[in-house]
């Protein structure tokens, strides 16, 4: 049965324990603001902060400081009426350093009652239209009181050349020193679940119980006490709204200092404690799923291993075969029932397994039940699981006699995505094995994540789309099939066909009597895309979709350059590879045929966001230093990967948006990064280097549909295991970034060569080996 809160499949074996929502307004703190749709618009403005490297330059800090200083707030100070503060907003530049200002609210409210005599509040403005409104009243004003200064800021990144005209005073260095520490706060919050407004009733809420926890403990606590990451978000939100901060906390203030704030170090008694106090007061655990504790600047578990940014578009919608991976984070923890019994001796031997519903069926996690305890909440897993693997299962069993490793089912629950998303604080709690133990699982509400996309081989097609065969041919009435190509199909996370690639090798058609396919001239072997999935007839005899919406046809490479690419998507790819015994010789150029600008660049190996980070079996984290030392290593390692990123004015620095490996056939891709393009890139990369190379790099001989690993069993992709969950009992390669052992994981059965399977014989109608190699490497 599914673990359910009270009210939907209600079940007297569903705790229905004291919850934060229990809480009367007048227990806790009144919050006279919308904090969910002030941490949406706060997201914003960090997340735009964050990508605009522009924006920390100093001597554009300096100047949006001045701006700040001498300009905004006396502007906003006049526009007040009471405690009231106007409707409008200021540029980017002064926005970011007055929210950086009011997170220091103690520094805040002395600046401005020295200023001022008053304390500056911030309108509450949500929404876009409202934005935009607000921000064209605030330019109207500032030009009609400062006609001589620009309502934006004018000082560029290239303007390193004014620092020095730009003096610190004394009273703007506090300032500077707050916005400066403030840069990589982005950090901290950009998980694209942490928009959803679910997730952020649900951190409020949690905001409340602890402020809650402060009131009533404060004074008899010796330490700090430590906010979660979801705390900390809604904390950080309420204190850039500053006359409701104060109003609000006026009765609080004193206690507010024993909260620790961002990148305040933190003793580890300090984080016992918060456990405590909150598991205590609520009886659940402090941690949960979206609500991890982080000690300062460094977190206190290892960093997550997955790549998941927040993207506004998804560019690849345009593509009905194409589906969105969703992706969300779970946590379980467990505690014994405190008024269980002493372990009685048949109880020794149990031990808790925990599986997910759908898609890992090979995932057992097991854990004694003897490693519990009765006095605080012990976790069990940290996982990343996609939305489609319904669930997970606990369950209690006992080891059985004998040689045989065997184990007895005693009780079982399950807890269903679907029923998480609709309890309080997205967490739900239960009973197994009589009652005896108390087991509670949190997600985070299901976001976007990057697509993964794996090239398999088929059967040859003819120049219509179908598969070169016998059945064809009959349902043709015997007209011999014309056109030869190597086919490819594109599947998905979930093993769903979404494309169909066809390289173009051979023109005419096979007669008995001698009459053969002949290799077509090198520019015409065009590599074309179709949307959708086989047409099949027979078996897996089929024939491909029929909309084309993507090719690469071959050109005449210019001076320097070994080989050249043009996509229908307007990029053109060019390839050098001055020594083909090293991968380090390879060179990438893409430029967009109506720009000369840089937008677009290929870096060889897993780069930036991509790096690999080595765990050990205690979930401790190697970051690999790029350095001249490890080269050669990392060559290895990064054999065949790519990483695409992209440039706009407001982020020189780069985005990456795939990750691409080249000889395996292999995209995973952000929504923003169009799939057809990065298909295109692998598979022109590697048709050119085998051709360089003179060999089959790629296995593009392969002229059959290999036989994939049964789905459900260990589906690509759909669980991750958080490092801080690792452990020498569980080191599988499918619980972790494919990319850390590509082969491994995509390969069939985990070999480390799919060729290796039984070899078929491949009929002379589709044209021998010798035609196919000539296609290839030559």
């Amino acid at each position: 049965m599914s673990a359910t809160r009270n009210g939907s499949h209600e079940s007297s074996d569903v705790l229905s324990t004291r919850s934060l929502s229990e809480i009367s307004e007048v227990e806790t703190v009144r919050l006279s603001v919308d904090l969910v749709s002030a941490a949406r618009k706060n997201l914003g403005l960090l997340r735009t902060a964050s990508e605009s490297p522009w924006l920390h330059e100093r001597a554009t800090l300096l100047e949006a400081i001045r701006r700040y200083d001498e300009l905004w707030m006396p502007l906003i100070s006049d526009l007040m009426e009471g405690s009231s503060p106007p409707m409008v907003l200021p540029p980017l530049d002064v926005e970011w350093v007055w929210f950086c200002h009011t997170l220091n609210p103690v520094s805040y409210r002395k600046y401005c009652e020295k200023r001022f005599s008053k304390l500056i509040g911030k309108p509450a403005i949500f929404y876009e239209e409202n934005e935009e409104y607000s921000l064209m009243r605030c330019e109207e004003l500032w030009m009609k009181r400062y006609p001589n200064e620009s309502f934006e800021n004018e000082i560029g990144i290239n303007s390193s050349n004014l620092q020095d005209l730009h003096v610190v005073h004394d009273h703007h260095e506090d300032l500077l020193s707050e916005v400066e520490k403030q840069r990589h706060v982005y950090s901290k919050f950009s998980w694209p679940y942490m928009s959803d407004i679910v997730y952020l009733i649900a951190a409020r809420q949690r905001y409340k119980g602890f402020l809650y926890v402060l009131q009533r403990f404060a004074d008899g606590c010796p330490s700090r006490l430590l906010p979660s990451l979801d705390i900390l978000l809604m904390w950080v939100t309420h204190q850039s709204y500053p006359t409701v901060y104060d109003e609000d906390l006026k009765e609080m203030e004193g206690d507010m200092g024993k909260m620790v704030g961002l990148w305040e170090t933190v003793r580890s008694i300090e984080v016992e404690e918060t456990k405590k106090l909150w598991e205590r007061t609520f009886d659940q655990s402090y941690v949960k799923a979206g609500g991890v504790i982080e000690f300062g600047g460094a977190a206190s578990v290892v960093k997550p291993p997955v790549y998941w940014e927040v993207s506004d578009r998804d560019v690849n919608t345009k593509y009905k075969s194409l589906l969105p991976r969703f992706l969300q984070e779970v946590c379980v923890f467990v505690r014994l029932n405190s008024r269980m019994k002493p372990m009685q001796q048949e109880r020794q031997h149990n031990f808790l397994r925990l599986q997910i519903v759908r898609c890992h069926r090979e995932l057992k996690i097991d854990k004694p039940i003897s490693s519990f305890s009765a006095d605080t909440w012990k976790k069990v897993t940290h996982l990343y699981c996609e939305f489609g693997t319904k669930g997970l299962m606990l369950e209690v069993r006992k080891h059985g006699g004998g040689c045989f490793k065997t184990s007895k089912l005693e009780d079982s629950k399950t807890f269903l995505w679907n029923d998480l998303l609709r309890a309080p604080s997205l967490t739900l709690e239960t009973y197994l094995d009589d009652k005896q133990v108390r087991a509670v699982a949190s997600i985070t509400p299901p976001a976007q994540a990057p697509y993964l996309l794996k090239c398999v081989p088929d059967k040859v097609t003819d120049d219509s789309g179908a598969m070169v065969s016998d059945v064809i041919l009959r349902m043709n009435n015997y007209k011999p099939q014309e056109g030869r190509w190597l086919s490819r199909t594109i599947l998905d996370h979930a093993g769903r066909e979404c494309f169909v690639v066809r390289m173009r090798v051979a023109g005419g058609f096979w007669r008995r009597g001698g009459e053969t396919p002949s290799a077509v001239k090198w520019e015409d072997r065009i590599i074309e895309i179709r949307e959708g999935s086989w047409s099949y007839v027979a078996g897996s005899i089929g024939r491909a979709p029929e909309k084309i919406v993507g090719t690469a046809t071959p050109r005449e490479p210019p001076e320097h350059w070994q080989a050249a690419w043009c996509f229908s998507t307007g990029e053109e790819l060019l390839i050098s590879w001055e020594s083909s015994t090293s991968m380090s010789d390879l060179n990438f150029r893409l430029r967009n045929q109506t720009s000369s600008d840089p937008l677009v660049k290929l870096l060889r190996g897993k780069k930036m966001q991509y790096r690999a980070r080595k765990i050990n079996s205690k979930g401790k984290e190697h970051e690999k230093r790029e350095n001249t030392e490890e080269n050669d290593e990392e060559d290895e390692e990064d054999e065949g990967f790519l990483t695409l990123v992209r440039f706009t004015e407001d982020n020189p620095i780069g985005r990456p948006t795939a990750l691409l490996n080249w000889k395996l056939l292999i995209v995973e891709l952000l929504p923003e990064e169009d799939a057809v393009f990065a298909l295109l890139l692998c598979i022109s990369i590697l048709r050119s280097i085998s051709e360089m190379r003179k060999e089959d790099v790629g296995s593009l001989l392969i002229r059959r549909r290999l036989k994939e690993a049964k789905l459900g069993a260990r589906d690509w992709g759909s669980v991750i295991l958080h490092p801080s969950s690792s452990s020498s009992t569980i080191s599988s390669p499918y619980l972790q970034p494919w990319y850390w052992n590509a082969r491994s994981v995509i390969t069939p059965d985990g070999g480390d060569d799919a060729t290796k399977q039984p070899a078929v014989n491949h009929s002379p109608v589709e044209g021998g080996d010798k035609l196919y190699k000539k296609g290839i490497m030559t």
